[in-house]
């Protein structure tokens, strides 16, 4: 099998970390400075031309997270389907080249974590990984180790492994792959240089970020929803801004959320509706973005139960409260919503340094779907009730 490879220098620098000799390669970088990429497009090489058997763990948070990042940019790498593929057994999520194989799995699933042993391993995105789960890994790993991450704050990879003599240290931003990314997506990178500052600090230079100001602090992730009254979230979206919907259970003081759907492609009322429909969503009462009325009676016209949501001065600090009033979770496969948590903040003053109450609205748009629904919803739920006006 013939691939025709496209790489940065970025490659070239795990290639030259991999054939010197070194226990690990740590890749730190920004927003499209083709980490993952190029790690991927050697572990393919390495995989292609092995002279005996070898097994490569590619390993992220969890499974879902893998299937929508590492695992589809996996299969672009190689220009292939993982439907259908003789090579790729789906239930296993392995891919075999003759004697090399590479395995995909879940940091969170721990009969893989404490399985055999391998000969390489690539941590992707380790910031999110328990340093335990990445000792326990590395130590059952024969040759080499890859890691890469974004720089939203230091974490074990800065204090136990960058500095180590055995190891090689790759830092890259989007400026690395500049010459082949569209100029739209370099606007775009650019454009938060001074809309938030820490993004652009983290993912446009790839420096080390700090977590300050998080609207919502904490969170933990599970398989499922629980068995419960379900209530819905919704943010209307616009422009390039998306529509989200966020399916929710409240058990006791623990508030469950799931993403439904996250999408960026304009949709109107009426495809709004088809989604609900496909979803089965019935007679469960939807909590929209107060302020499009007009979008909220459309909906509710084509038989969904749409309500009102508390609104006015005062709600979305009286909404945020009462989501910080819970535990909260998210499953693992809302992974757009999971990162808008973790980079959910609010803005500093640019004359004082003091935080304010206007938060990031780049990563904003889950977390309202969510607030609609948690600020007016009570478990005593029977038929529509019209909230008063929080002035």
């Amino acid at each position: 099998m013939a691939i025709e490879l496209r790489y940065t220098h970025i490659f070239e620098q795990n290639n030259e970390a991999w054939l010197s000799g070194k226990r690990r390669v740590l890749n730190e970088g920004g927003t499209y400075s083709s980490k993952t990429w190029s790690i991927l497009q050697l572990l393919i090489l390495i995989a292609q031309h092995t002279k005996g058997k070898l097994l490569i763990s590619i390993v992220s948070e969890s499974l879902p997270h893998l299937k929508r990042g590492a695992i589809r940019d996996f299969f672009r790498v190689l220009g292939e389907s993982p439907d259908n593929n003789p090579k790729y057994n789906k239930t296993e999520h392995t891919y075999t080249f003759g004697d090399g194989v590479i395995e995909f799995f879940g940091a969170d699933e721990a009969d893989k974590v404490r399985g055999p042993r391998r000969d390489i391993l690539f941590i992707n995105e380790g910031n999110n990984v328990p340093w335990e789960t990445a000792r326990g890994l590395d130590i059952r790993t024969a040759k080499f180790t890859f890691v890469d991450w974004n720089p939203v704050s230091e974490f074990w990879a800065h204090e136990y492994w960058i500095g180590e003599i055995e190891n090689a240290y790759i830092h890259s931003t989007y400026l690395d792959t500049i010459d082949v990314l569209p100029q739209e997506v370099i606007d775009n990178i650019e454009s938060n240089k001074d809309k938030d500052p820490n993004w652009w600090n983290i993912y446009g230079l790839g420096l080390i970020g700090k977590i300050e100001g998080l609207v919502y602090p904490n969170f933990e992730q599970v398989d499922e929803l629980p068995v419960g009254a379900v209530f819905y979230g919704l943010d209307y979206g616009f422009a390039s801004d998306p529509t989200v919907l966020v399916k929710n259970v409240l058990i006791g003081d623990k508030l469950y959320s799931e993403q439904m759907f996250y999408d960026a492609s304009g949709l109107t009322n009426g495809q709004i509706a088809q989604k609900f429909s496909l979803l089965g969503i019935k007679n469960e009462p939807i909590y929209p973005d107060p302020d499009e009325p007009k979008s909220a009676e459309e909906i509710r016209q084509k038989g969904f139960n749409i309500q009102d949501t508390v609104k006015g001065k005062g709600s979305v600090a009286f909404g945020i409260q009462k989501v910080n009033n819970y535990y909260q979770h998210w499953t693992k496969g809302s992974l757009e919503c999971i990162r808008e948590q973790r980079n959910f903040r609010y803005i500093k003053d640019k004359q004082t340094s003091e935080f304010t109450d206007r938060t990031t609205h780049q990563w904003s748009h889950g977390m309202d779907a969510r607030r609609y629904a948690v600020a007016t919803y009570t478990p005593s739920y029977k038929g529509r009730v019209k909230p008063v006006d929080y002035w």
